[in-house]
């Protein structure tokens, strides 16, 4: 079982490598997983994941956010979303890969699967093109971020000043990262707060397309979003009817240890949504998909999709 490679050309001439991972041939998906991927990674690497929904009936689709794996114009690319409104073309890109999956499905469900920073893509999706999803999964996500990403976005512009929109600051890989392993001292990596499974933290370490600095634009873009997505008002558009879950590490350090997780589902709540379902895992750090219980995390994912998308049309 293997996937294609599609390449789409964007708006703004920006390339989009999207990668599919289909059912036998005339074989009908109960539903399609659309997987957007996290921060200075890139979306084969949930191949692992993809191949266990398709055992249980599931297509899936995931593409290079902009910036990302291959889908950049040139070297310089990398950790580059767009010289102006970088934020909104990542969010309008997912919504080009939705558009393209239901040319292609027609009539069959489509679940938004989102993972750290394509968390908060799916969060902002979902308040824009909601309606164009059966369903929505939030992996390692967070909530109430906006006042520290005002604060991180005033460095940012001075940074953008100091060394331009395709320059790095280590300022703000410091700021944003320096905690994530401190809870998990004595550290063997940078990287030990992905995962308890040292295998998979030495994956991504080796892994070329992995690690890398954003550029000072895209963290303005990021941090944008952050402050975006906790608009309360922008919250009021989520269509109610959409089943959504939430599932964490209850160590990961980017949902506040399972706190930022509660906090979103409690909101969805709040407004309104029918169908909020959150799981946190005891132990669990950020990459719930690469951590020890791995093939828990996927059993589980499947059956929420089971008990909640397929049923529901």
């Amino acid at each position: 079982m293997t996937f294609s490679t599609t390449r789409l050309t964007l708006d703004d001439g920006a390339p989009l490598a999207l990668y599919a991972w289909a059912l036998p041939a005339g074989t009908q998906p109960k539903a399609v997983v659309q997987i957007t991927h996290g921060m200075a990674e890139h979306a084969l690497r949930y191949d692992r994941a993809a191949q266990a929904l398709v055992a249980a009936g599931y297509a899936v689709y995931a593409h290079d956010h902009r910036g990302h794996g291959q889908s950049l114009r040139a070297a310089n690319d990398v950790g580059f979303f767009a010289s102006d409104h970088g934020w909104r073309k990542v969010v309008d890109d997912v919504h080009r890969v939705n558009r393209y999956i239901a040319e292609r499905h027609a009539g069959v469900p489509l679940v938004l699967f989102g993972h750290s920073f394509g968390s908060f893509v799916t969060q902002d999706y979902l308040c824009t093109y909601g309606d164009t999803l059966a369903g929505a999964v939030l992996s390692a996500t967070n909530s109430g971020a906006a006042a520290s990403a005002k604060a991180g976005r005033m460095i940012a512009y001075l940074e953008r000043m100091r060394v331009g929109k395709r320059g790095t600051s280590q300022i703000l890989q410091t700021l944003s990262f320096s905690d994530y392993n401190r809870r998990f001292r004595p550290n063997r990596t940078e990287f030990d707060w992905l995962s308890r499974d040292e295998a998979e933290v030495d994956k991504y370490i080796a892994d070329p397309l992995c690690g890398f600095d954003f550029t000072v634009q895209a963290w303005i873009d990021l941090l944008g979003g952050l402050i975006r997505i906790d608009d309360h008002a922008r919250q009021a558009f989520l269509p109610k009817h959409l089943p959504v879950y939430l599932f964490a590490g209850a160590a990961d350090p980017v949902g506040r240890a399972g706190k930022g997780v509660l906090a979103l589902a409690e909101t969805y709540r709040r407004i309104g949504i029918e169908h909020v379902t959150c799981k946190l895992y005891p132990g669990g750090r950020h990459e719930m998909l690469n951590e020890v219980n791995r093939d828990e995390v996927t059993a589980d994912l499947i059956a929420w999709l089971d008990a909640n998308v397929t049923h529901a049309h």
